[in-house]
């Protein structure tokens, strides 16, 4: 429980720091921190596959491509304003306004309880996730994956260089 908490504690910091940064390559740090504690918080639910896609995926790809658009936008006090008060106002009141729809929607839900007589502690575990995609789901599996090989192939092909061809 001690772990949850120090966990929690954390990522609702490292999530403010994301948000009050005044860098943009900190935030994206804060960011990245955030990730990795969630994906602590999957390892605590035994959902090992969840964690590690979240820190391939996210934490890894997404992050060094948002700061490659970062780092490609240089982003300085020259060529980024300051925001107006107004949009200051509407950034808070939107906010306001998704945390009330947020509390109305879960103002009546009532958690479920424990029953140790129906847990399955392997309920999280990659050889179960195999096997479902493998027997329940293996046609949406395998179109899935030759919608990645023809989208690799036209990369391929889009990229390809004709003899002949002048490089800019």
């Amino acid at each position: 429980m001690s772990l949850f908490l120090f966990l929690s504690f954390v990522a609702l910091l490292s999530a403010l720091g994301v948000v009050l940064a005044k860098n943009p390559v900190h935030s994206v740090l804060f960011l990245i921190l955030t990730f990795f504690t969630l994906s602590a918080h999957y390892l605590l639910l035994n959902a090992q596959f969840l964690a590690a896609v979240n820190i391939i995926v996210y934490a890894g790809a997404i992050m060094v491509l948002f700061l490659f658009v970062i780092m490609f936008l240089n982003l300085n006090q020259d060529t980024e304003p300051h925001k107006p008060m107004l949009a200051k106002v509407a950034a808070t009141v939107s906010g306001g306004l998704l945390l009330l729809v947020m509390v109305a929607a879960l103002r009546n839900v009532e958690p479920a309880g424990y029953n140790a007589d129906k847990f399955d502690s392997q309920i999280g575990m990659v050889d179960r996730l195999g096997m479902v995609l493998f027997q329940q789901y293996s046609l949406p599996f395998e179109l899935a994956s030759i919608l990645l090989l023809a989208a690799m192939v036209g990369s391929v092909m889009l990229g390809k260089r004709e003899t002949g061809e002048r490089n800019f």
